[in-house]
């Protein structure tokens, strides 16, 4: 009885690890995206949305305080994301946006390169964009210090409670430099990227109110896609 037990113990442990591990796919796109918040390019049409709708931080909360979607494409040139967020009080209290921007209102996306997973806290194994409101994109970098990044173009259009956020990424491997010139990564069919995207909603707060993102990640620190790039989905680009 104690071994059945323990078997299904580890059966349930493995298939939680294989989900988590399982690749996805991000389709080309051969239409043109226009980066301007409308959502109304053709390409958008033919892929499917993904949920935004793991806690990771903050109380339990309603659809009706936040609920929130994506879409992902690529073209040899961009990651595309189309966010899709329900969240009728948007809170931006430090425009400087280097100083606790986590606490406002953003989109957060993660991105790993190579899919390699690991530490990236104070390196660029990965990246852990927040995009404030008014466009602003910070990460920290090597210095521990954060950064502003032209890497994403980014544009949202906010209808009452529904804001659209369209989005453009430029991938750079893990040797990227202020210090240097930077060559983008070529993107092409079979390429491995990790990828996530949250959200930090501030209601009424000094402080972040609560911290959704579109992967399940196990045990008590949901906290850890700034930290820890194999929290990421993986996903491989096809044709």
């Amino acid at each position: 009885m104690k071994q059945a037990l323990l078997l299904s113990f580890f059966a349930v442990i493995l298939m939680s690890c294989q989900k988590q591990n399982a690749k996805h796919s991000i389709q080309h796109s051969s239409d043109i995206i226009t980066i301007d918040g409308k959502s109304n390019d053709r390409a958008w049409s033919k892929t499917k949305w993904h949920p935004i709708d793991q806690k990771w931080l903050g109380e339990e909360f309603s659809n009706q305080d936040f609920s929130g979607r994506f879409k992902i494409l690529w073209d040899e040139n961009f990651l595309y994301v189309l966010a899709e967020i329900q969240d009728d009080t948007l809170i931006d209290l430090h425009p400087n946006g280097l100083v606790n921007y986590w606490d406002d209102d953003c989109l957060e996306v993660f991105v790993d390169e190579d899919a390699s997973g690991g530490n990236h806290q104070y390196n660029y194994n990965a990246f852990a964009y927040h995009i404030s409101l008014d466009g602003k994109v910070v990460d920290i970098g090597k210095d521990s210090i954060a950064h502003y990044y032209d890497h994403i173009k980014v544009e949202r259009i906010t209808n009452e409670s529904i804001s659209i956020w369209e989005l453009s990424i430029d991938l750079y491997k893990n040797d990227f430099s202020f210090s240097s010139i930077n060559q983008k990564s070529v993107l092409k069919s079979q390429k491995e990227i990790g990828f996530a995207i949250a959200y930090c909603d501030n209601d009424h707060s000094s402080q972040r109110e609560n911290f959704i993102g579109s992967v399940q990640v196990e045990g008590e620190d949901k906290n850890r896609g700034w930290i820890d790039a194999d929290v990421f989905q993986k996903f491989r680009l096809i044709k």
